[in-house]
């Protein structure tokens, strides 16, 4: 048997159990599959990583991570968002892994035997400066044989920080956590199922909602957040709660659109006119009513996305709805009540974040009224509305992850 480097396991287990307890309470996919896979890392000292996820032939990578490449950063910068897919088979080993359900245990991935049919390809050590050696691979699989995705960590390290192999007691610890991921998985993708019918009935209704846009104001979201909560020192636990709501609640930031007329939504040409503009306005008030009253963190987060962000930071005449009262809003009527301007701080955090997601990816691609203006000059835009539109700290945070902004947009193209 190989000798144990994981230290106290009845330690490990204890905290095993309450990150599990915690994963439960993940609501999103893809927030539950980073916590995943950092946790996995920590459990047994893994300094790198990556997590896939099965997606009809394919697998696609949501995550990655390496905290040699990580420390060589500035405090609060990531690494570079990465998007990309690889068939299923065994000439790769994750396909490998996901083909055949089995974990892979390899001590040295320079040293694997030619005849396995599986090889490493060494081209991102070599561009990185890195030294991947040892390496466990293992699936996600429910019970019923399906494989969700599966996960590959890189390089466990001795307390001395020496880089050793995976021994049988990490084998042991990620088999049991594994089997806890699957679940907290399971229960994420039917929340995920019901959001994606939500948003697809948005869909429907108005052309401008596709999957591709809420899945690109939902990642720029997450990403201002994450630079926003680094800047005023948010609480780490505190931060894992509200980017979990937020991810889910920035997608439904304009589904109050399906209880707007079709005539309206779908005009390309003229202009609204005010009585057609006024209309329009009332889809803050109607997909704030779906989430009222709320019965949970995420229904009021849901709640504020969809009422708050078109109001201004500034006040100004142009924000709406501002401090409208739901009770006053009737939907037979269609129009917003006359209401106080929302300004400032008085914004929801969650509103101010996604207004900015949502205005950069509407200048940043077309549509059907309009073209899509170049990346430089919707950030530019952005810019300059900062302290009137905008909250001023959201846009520092914007401009701060520009870089990962860019990749997210770029791995969610519009469909032609």
């Amino acid at each position: 048997m190989k000798k144990s480097s994981m230290g106290d396991n009845d330690g490990q287990l204890q905290r095993i159990i309450e990150i599990e307890r915690q994963m439960n309470e993940i609501q999103d996919v893809d927030v539950l599959l980073e916590r995943i896979l950092t946790e996995t890392r920590k459990i047994v000292r893994a300094d790198a990583g990556s997590i896939y996820v099965v997606e009809g032939d394919k697998l696609t990578i949501k995550h990655g991570q390496n905290d040699t490449h990580q420390r060589a950063l500035a405090p609060g910068e990531k690494l570079p968002y990465t998007s990309f897919s690889f068939p299923i088979n065994e000439k790769q080993i994750c396909g490998y892994v996901a083909l055949t359900g089995k974990p892979l245990n390899i001590r040295d991935c320079y040293e694997i035997p030619a005849d396995m049919p599986y090889k490493f390809n060494k081209n991102t050590d070599l561009a990185t400066s890195y030294r991947t050696k040892s390496m466990y691979t293992f699936p996600l699989r429910m019970a019923s044989g399906m494989t969700l995705g599966v996960i590959q960590i890189i390089n466990a390290k001795d307390t001395q920080g020496n880089v050793i192999s995976f021994d049988d007691d990490a084998e042991l610890l990620i088999t049991h956590f594994a089997a806890s991921a699957v679940q907290a998985l399971t229960h994420a993708y039917v929340t995920a199922s019901m959001v994606r019918r939500i948003l697809k009935m948005a869909e429907f209704r108005d052309p401008k909602e596709t999957y591709l846009h809420v899945e690109r104001v939902s990642s720029f979201s997450l990403e201002i957040y994450d630079r926003w909560a680094f800047n005023h020192k948010v609480p780490e636990s505190e931060r894992h709660t509200y980017r979990d709501n937020l991810k889910i609640a920035a997608k439904l930031h304009d589904v109050g659109k399906v209880g707007i007329s079709d005539v309206i939504l779908k005009k390309k040409y003229p202009p609204f006119t005010e009585e057609e503009r006024s209309i329009m306005k009332a889809h803050t008030c109607i997909g704030a009513q779906l989430f009222d009253p709320p019965a949970s963190m995420l229904d009021q987060m849901s709640r504020d996305v969809a009422l708050h962000h078109h109001d201004r930071w500034d006040g100004g005449p142009a924000g709406y709805p501002g401090k409208v009262t739901l009770s006053d809003f009737s939907i037979k009527n269609g129009v917003v009540p006359k209401a106080d301007p929302l300004c400032g701080e008085e914004i929801p955090l969650c509103a101010r974040i996604v207004a900015v997601a949502d205005v950069f990816d509407a200048l940043s691609h077309a549509r059907c009224y309009k073209e899509a203006w170049t990346i430089d000059d919707a950030f530019a835009e952005i810019q300059k509305c900062s302290g009137s539109q905008f909250d001023p700290d959201v846009v520092l945070a914007f401009m701060q992850v520009r870089e990962r902004i860019c990749s997210i947009s770029l791995a969610f193209p519009d469909e032609d």
